[in-house]
């Protein structure tokens, strides 16, 4: 009797802990989610809030430490690593992602987009769903939400007005072929460049120049090492959060719900956050004695129009007039 009575409270007990203990003394799964971005920039921090979130709403089953600044690899290190299972999760320039899948190359032909309204219209249109799931067909990533990074603009020694200036210029360009096509098409002369090396290229002289968003040149500094903003404007740029195969696979239909619901709202929030600092930048940097100059934008546009048509980058003309038509 006293047994059956022992017993009988012991399952009790157990049936108790079971109940109340969180699920994180038995099935908690740690996450990396890296980037290449400072930890003072939005994608950094909205990236943090929306970990401590999934944490939360996940009662602690996904705890995830998010590494800033290129700590766990550069960009090219960090798209492979999905694959590798190195990463978890990632947010990066959509263009890593077109080695694999062309078709998002489409985001980066220059001036394709109006402005970054007309980004965050694309990223929600029916044509980026229908690539999402291509991709993840190919790949079995998933991209879960679009971040607006800002228009690249460019930073140089010497100003400049229009596409001829700036033939055999030396110009930093991140390590896809997405970004060279106006440079290229103008003469100029595209350098592939790490991220996190381009202070010093800029600093050395390897480079005379580079092009980034108004955000981002504030915070890698490049106004410590460049005289001259040209307001260039020619990529409208965002960036995609991303999550391994190895990871989205194993989670249940609420839980993939889930991280898709926080990782638009942190999306939602960094670009508002981007938007707002990159309309306030322009009188920062000329306090700062910075030249900003308001280029002749068309005559870029024209030759890359001319010198590098859609169908040279391997893009389709039918992409780009879906995006066209976007509203």
């Amino acid at each position: 009797m006293c047994t059956h009575l022992f017993n009988r409270r012991q399952w009790l007990a157990i049936s108790f802990l079971l109940c109340v203990l969180p699920s994180t003394l038995w099935a908690q799964q740690k996450l990396k989610w890296a980037h290449v971005y400072e930890s003072s920039e939005p994608y950094h921090t909205e990236s943090v809030w929306a970990a401590e979130e999934i944490k939360k709403r996940s009662k602690g089953k996904f705890d995830i430490q998010v590494f800033p600044a290129s700590s766990l690899g550069k960009e090219t290190d960090l798209n492979q690593g999905l694959m590798l299972g190195s990463v978890d999760i990632i947010i990066s320039g959509p263009s890593f992602a077109a080695r694999s899948y062309p078709r998002f190359g489409i985001a980066y032909y220059p001036f394709i987009f109006r402005d970054g309204d007309h980004l965050l219209a694309y990223s929600k249109s029916p044509l980026f769903q229908e690539m999402v799931n291509e991709f993840r067909s190919k790949t079995g990533i998933q991209v879960t939400s679009y971040t607006y990074y800002g228009a690249r603009h460019t930073t140089a020694q010497k100003t400049f007005n229009q596409c001829a200036d700036i033939k055999g210029l030396k110009i930093r360009v991140p390590d896809a072929p997405a970004y060279t096509a106006t440079w290229q098409a103008c003469g100029a002369n595209p350098t592939p460049i790490a991220f996190a090396e381009v202070y010093l290229a800029l600093q050395n002289g390897t480079v005379d120049a580079q092009e980034n968003p108004l955000t981002t040149i504030e915070a890698k500094k490049f106004f410590e090492v460049q005289k001259s903003i040209m307001l260039t404007g020619h990529i409208v740029d965002g960036l995609i959060t991303m999550v391994a195969p190895h990871v989205w696979n194993t989670l249940n239909a609420a839980e993939q719900k889930m991280f898709t619901e926080v990782m638009q709202e942190a999306a939602a929030r960094a670009s508002a956050k981007v938007k707002k600092r990159e309309s306030e930048l322009i009188d920062v940097f000329k306090k700062r004695g910075l030249s900003v100059v308001e280029v002749n934008r068309k005559s870029f546009q024209d030759a890359v129009l001319k010198n590098k048509p859609v169908e040279s980058l391997n893009l389709t003309k039918a992409d780009y007039d879906r995006i066209q038509a976007v509203k």
